[in-house]
């Protein structure tokens, strides 16, 4: 699969130059002394965030991620080269965690900007730094601060505005497809969706809005069933859920009841993503069947609160209208 959302590294910063042991000899300068220079300081380790990325594909088999070591110090005072910084370029919305301790160290969404992860170790100390009125002839100097070590576990959780929930074939694809230039794969079978897609909508003129169409969940997701667990995190960022809700025979079981499961997997796996804004999309009503059920589910859901729009993503028939609706409840999020 080309989309990797999780991976485990490990990290190292440049150790520490060591410091050198020399002493001036040159013709005329009879008592030279010591003139051992510094070694340089070892590389750090930074990450930046790319918005060219959208995975994190390059650490898939790139395990060892390590910043240049220092360079010793030479005679006549000369300082070691420093050595050279790593920095691990990675998509907007990835998490840092400790792989040991399993905490949460960096949240990197704010495109180009740098973030010093780890320091490279000191370079030592040569053994010109230590001539002292007592000490004439200092034969010694330090070695170099290794750099440290951590092991990492990058986690991407997509930044989207809205995103896209339903059972496997509710026309989640589908529909992110005539909304966008998104292109992901639409067939007539369960699971068509592997990976999340993500497409950008304009919408009141100039402005846009980012949908995410999450592969479809099933009963027993939260506990890791069918895609479980692995693409949930993904919905965690998002303002705002469109739950679609197929009517035709492609699913089974009663529509309302299909609408509650996914809504209590959402529970189960975050208590807070109950509390986001849910707009119901009834979709494929271009099927015969289908058109005939909407005026009762619509009064049903409308019961109960929720904002309901019937549409066919073949035929383009209630997109204006949704688009139109999301934008309107997106900019009524944002002003809050």
């Amino acid at each position: 699969m080309k989309f990797v959302d999780q991976v485990r590294i490990e990290v190292k910063a440049g150790d520490g130059g060591r410091g050198c042991v020399s002493f001036l000899r040159e013709k005329f300068v009879p008592r030279g002394g010591p003139d051992g220079g510094d070694g340089g300081d070892g590389g750090s380790v930074s990450f930046i965030v790319d918005e060219a990325l959208s995975t994190l594909l390059d650490y898939r088999y790139l395990h060892h991620c390590k910043a240049k070591n220092g360079a010793p110090g030479l005679g006549k005072t000369k300082h070691g080269k420093n050595g050279e910084s790593l920095v691990l370029r990675v998509p907007q919305g990835t998490l840092v965690y400790d792989d040991e301790s399993d905490e949460l160290l960096a949240d990197l969404t704010v495109v180009g900007e740098p973030l010093l992860f780890l320091p490279g170790g000191q370079g030592g100390r040569g053994n010109a730094r230590f001539k002292t009125s007592t000490n004439r002839a200092p034969r010694h100097a330090q070695p170099g601060i290794a750099g440290e070590v951590r092991s990492l576990r990058l986690e991407l959780k997509l930044l989207a505005d809205v995103g896209l929930v339903g059972l496997p074939n509710a026309g989640k694809s589908t529909l992110i497809s005539s909304l966008s230039a998104a292109k992901p794969k639409v067939a007539d079978y369960p699971f068509t969706t592997l990976v999340p897609n993500l497409g950008v909508v304009p919408y009141g003129g100039f402005k846009t809005m980012v949908l995410a169409d999450i592969p479809g969940l099933i009963f027993g997701a939260s506990e890791g069933q069918g895609l479980g667990t692995r693409f949930l995190r993904h919905v965690e960022r998002t303002d705002l859920f469109l739950h679609l809700v197929d009517t035709s025979c492609m699913q089974e079981g009663d529509p309302f009841a299909n609408f509650e499961m996914i809504n209590n997997e959402l529970k189960c796996y975050d208590d807070s993503l109950t509390g986001k804004p849910q707009i119901v999309v009834l979709t494929k009503i271009d099927v015969p069947e289908v058109r005939e059920l909407v005026v009762p589910l619509t009064e049903r859901f409308q019961s109960l609160g929720y904002s309901v729009f019937s549409v066919s993503a073949v035929t383009g028939e209630g997109l204006k209208e949704l688009v139109t609706a999301v934008g309107n409840e997106l900019d009524r999020l944002r002003e809050d």
